[in-house]
């Protein structure tokens, strides 16, 4: 089980980085250039800790299946990213909404993207750690 574990949290990890380029650089990125004053400048970015921060999320999503889900398989990882992605993204995105002074477009890409990412994770390790 140790090598599903590593190579699902590598996939996993590289898969978001990807889709985070995506949802944060070509969907949102005119938004983050309209509200600047509501991030950082990019000299003052801290990316090695935001790799850093999805790697260990990576690491956590994988254990919690590998370790706590009894009946797994791609059905089962489907659901298990999908509400895990809805948890994540209410949070992300209208949690943020509700004391963050961002478009509302903003928040609903947040939530869409972290369901998409989440489920898209369950879907990895349920195939990967799938019965046979």
């Amino acid at each position: 089980m140790g090598k599903k574990i590593i190579y699902s949290v590598i996939i996993v990890f590289v898969v978001w980085s990807i889709l985070d380029y995506v949802i944060h650089q070509l969907i949102l990125g005119a938004s983050y250039q309209a509200t600047p004053n509501l991030w950082r400048p990019m000299a003052e970015m801290k990316m090695g800790l935001m790799y850093v921060v999805v790697f260990l999320v990576s690491i956590a999503f994988v254990c919690l299946y590998a370790l706590l889900v009894g009946n797994r398989g791609v059905k089962t990882g489907f659901f298990f990213g999908l509400i895990y992605g809805l948890g994540a993204g209410l949070s992300m995105g209208y949690g943020s909404y509700s004391y963050m002074p961002i478009p509302y477009h903003m928040a609903l890409t947040w939530f869409l993207g972290s369901v998409v990412e989440f489920t898209i994770a369950g879907l990895i390790v349920g195939r990967i750690f799938g019965k046979k």
